[in-house]
C-alpha cells in the first residue's frame, strides 16, 4: 500500500518526534513540518506522520494562540 501523501498546510502528528507541525512540502524522502508556534522546520519520515486528531487540532490552536499573545505583549512564551 502506497503511503498517504499529506497536503501543504496540514496540520499532521509525526509519531517519531511526538510533535504536532504543518506540511510545509515534501523532499525527496521525508515531509518538511514547521512546528505550531512556529520555528525550524524539521524532515519528518511520511510513514511516521499522520492527521492529526480534532483534539490536537484544538490544543495546537491553543498552543498558538498562546504564542500570538505573548510575543504580541512582549513576554517570552512558556
Amino acid at each position: 500500500m502506497a503511503e498517504e501523501r499529506q497536503p501543504k498546510g496540514a496540520l499532521v502528528h509525526d509519531s517519531e518526534r511526538d510533535e504536532l507541525g504543518y506540511v510545509m512540502g515534501h523532499e525527496g524522502p521525508y515531509v518538511q513540518l514547521r512546528p505550531v508556534t512556529g520555528g525550524r522546520e524539521w524532515d519528518a519520515a511520511p510513514a511516521l506522520v499522520r492527521l492529526a486528531t480534532n483534539e490536537e487540532r484544538l490544543t495546537a490552536m491553543q498552543e498558538r494562540n498562546r504564542a500570538l499573545n505573548s510575543e504580541s505583549s512582549g513576554g517570552v512564551f512558556s
